[in-house]
This record gives C-alpha cells, sequence and structure tokens, in this order.
C-alpha cells in the first residue's frame, strides 16, 4: 500500500468529523436493522456507545468524542426512545443515557490521547537512541582519518628534507585514501537526511532492471577493489522493480565494501538476483570471516561498542549499513543478515516488484 501523502485533501479537522460522522452513520444503519425484529429499543444504546468509544479511538483529541456523545444521545431520543420521531427530553431513561454517553466519550477520548502521546514519546525516545547512536559512530569514524591524514601531511612538510621520497608518497597516498574514504562517508551521511533518518520521505522511483543497477554496483567496486573477484548471477526473464537506482546502487556497493573491510579473508563475492513470488531478491554473499554472532541483533543499527571497535578498521563502522537499511525501508523492502553455513556472511534485500506492493 502506498504511503498518503501529507498534501491529502482534507484536512484533520474534516477528517476527524468524517470519521465521526460515518461511525454514527453506521451504528444508526445497525440499529435500524435490528428495529425490524423489535431489538432495537435495547440495543441502540449500547451500539451509540460502541460509536462514541471507536470515534475517540479514530479521531484526535477530545472534542469529537463529545460531539459524538451528544449526536448518539439525540439520535437515540429521536429514533429509539418513545415517543419515536421526536426528541423528548423528560423521558425516565434520557439521564443515564446522556451521561452514559458523556462519561464514554470523556473517558475513550482520555485514554486514548495518553495511548498516543505514550506511543509518540516512544518514538522520540528511539529516535534520539538512534540518533546518539549515529553520532557516536560518526565521531569515532570521522576522528581517526582525520587525524591519519593530519599527521601524513604534517609529517611530509616537517620532515621533506630528510624523508625519502618514496616514504612521502607511502604517506601522501595514505592521505588521499583517508580523504577518498571520507568523502564515502559524507554521501553515506547526506543519504541519511535526505530519507530522514528512517525512509520517511517518498521516493520517487521507476522501473528498473535489476541487473543493470548490479552491475553498476559492481563495476564501481572493481575499480577500488580490482584484487576482489566479483560474481554476478540474475534470472534469465528481465527482472524490472521500482526503484532510485543511485541510491540502490549505493546500497550494494556498500555491501560489497563492507565484505572486504569486515570480511576478512574474503576471497570471492557473489551477487546475485531472484525473483520471490513478488518480490525481488538481492544477495550479497562473501567467503570471508563471518559476521560475529554478538553483532547481528543490532548489526543495522549504526552502533558499536568501544570493546567492538577496538584493534578494528575505523572505516565503515555501522554507518554504511544503516544507510542500507534506511534506502531499502524507503523503498519498501527488507535487509537482513546471516552467516552462511559454508563460511562467510550473506546479506539479502527483498524489494516489491510493483510500486503499491509493501510490507
Amino acid at each position: 500500500m502506498a504511503p498518503i501523502e501529507k498534501d491529502s485533501t482534507y484536512s484533520k479537522a474534516e477528517r476527524n468529523a468524517i470519521i465521526m460522522l460515518l461511525l454514527h452513520l453506521c451504528a444508526l444503519l445497525l440499529c435500524m436493522n435490528f428495529d425490524r425484529y423489535g431489538y432495537a429499543d435495547d440495543t441502540a444504546p449500547v451500539i451509540f456507545v460502541l460509536a462514541v468509544f471507536l470515534t475517540g479511538f479514530f479521531t484526535d483529541g477530545y472534542l469529537w468524542s463529545l460531539l459524538g456523545s451528544v449526536l448518539s444521545v439525540f439520535v437515540v431520543n429521536y429514533f429509539f426512545t418513545p415517543p419515536y420521531s421526536q426528541l423528548s427530553f423528560s423521558g425516565p431513561g434520557y439521564p443515564i443515557t446522556f451521561v452514559t454517553l458523556f462519561v464514554v466519550g470523556i473517558l475513550t477520548s482520555t485514554m486514548t490521547v495518553r495511548a498516543r502521546d505514550r506511543q509518540r514519546l516512544q518514538a522520540e525516545n528511539e529516535k534520539e537512541r538512534t540518533r546518539g547512536n549515529l553520532l557516536r559512530a560518526v565521531g569515532h569514524d570521522l576522528r581517526t582519518p582525520l587525524t591519519a591524514i593530519s599527521g601524513a601531511i604534517n609529517t611530509v612538510l616537517e620532515q621533506q628534507e630528510t624523508l625519502p621520497a618514496e616514504k612521502q608518497r607511502e604517506l601522501l597516498k595514505n592521505a588521499e585514501e583517508e580523504s577518498q574514504w571520507l568523502i564515502h562517508m559524507v554521501e553515506n551521511l547526506l543519504t541519511i537526511t535526505r530519507l530522514g533518518g528512517e525512509g520517511e520521505t517518498r521516493l520517487t522511483t521507476q522501473p528498473e532492471a535489476v541487473e543493470e543497477v548490479m552491475a553498476g554496483a559492481a563495476a564501481k567496486f572493481r575499480r577500488r577493489y580490482p584484487q576482489v573477484p566479483v560474481r554476478l548471477s540474475a534470472p534469465e526473464e528481465l527482472l524490472m522493480a521500482p526503484m532510485d537506482a543511485t541510491l540502490m546502487e549505493q546500497v550494494l556497493l556498500n555491501l560489497l565494501e563492507n565484505a572486504v573491510v569486515h570480511g576478512g579473508r574474503v576471497q570471492n563475492i557473489t551477487l546475485t538476483a531472484r525473483r520471490r513470488q513478488n518480490r525481488a531478491v538481492l544477495r550479497v554473499e562473501d567467503d570471508g570471516e563471518g559476521i560475529a554472532p554478538y553483532l547481528l541483533e543490532n548489526l543495522f543499527d549504526g552502533m558499536r561498542t568501544r570493546a567492538e571497535q577496538s584493534g578494528s578498521d575505523h572505516r565503515n563502522m555501522g554507518i554504511g549499513l544503516t544507510v542500507c537499511r534506511t534506502i531499502v525501508q524507503a523503498h519498501g523492502g527488507t535487509i537482513t543478515a546471516q552467516n552462511r553455513r559454508e563460511g562467510g556472511a550473506c546479506f539479502e534485500i527483498t524489494l516489491p516488484l510493483k510500486e503499491d506492493e509493501t510490507p
């Protein structure tokens, strides 16, 4: 199902009013149906209490439940309380009906607002936790290469007369590699910003050949890591999926580079695409050392502890995988990671083959 556009035709107040009126109309029609069997007098108050409850659940704030309570009182009084087809506020059951519906409206609205506030607070806390994890990871990731670049340049400048030319070239080459990685990191961070952190922004997608996107990512990877072979495998039928080709190519490139940087003794990487019912399934598999089991649960959160970071390569400390998850979720897909039985890691991406088919 495609996400609802924020610039909807109806305002929030209009939507709430429509919801309230539809619920009470359904209650009225149901009671009229019961009236043909003589049950309306007993069941109408209960049914309209339910309508008031649902109004408070599906609308915002207290106003609409209170309005629904008042509307229910008048409808029950007019249609289902003797004398019928006229308003009478002097009947013996009127005060009880009015008070009951009014109290239900207030209590329902109160519980609904509190539940929504609690849910919103939990979502904000989770977002803050994720943002904090990303900032800690980014701080570590950026500090180390900047220190290496600064140290290499200072060494060359201070010892230019005495340092051998070969050593100077080596230091400058290391500084250039670190600067390229910083550029890649900034691209990842800009991607997260573009997608609102959790894929909140709807992408502009169009049908793309999955095999072509895979080939583009593999070509870029081979230029950076020519020593690691990448084998592509795609079905004979043309597999088309709606996507932002540039972003999805970045996902595959991140996964390929992650295999080399953190896979240990990786000798081969396989990039495959298959059709699984109404999904396109892409896999990035390597023959390296695999993923430590304790890392699998929070692998895409962009967070690693100090103990996990010590002694490891500073690059791609979870930020790249966070970007991958953000992009895939924005496409309505999923991404998972697991270890292969024969050794190495496997990252699997599933994407809907049609625009309106999201999980």
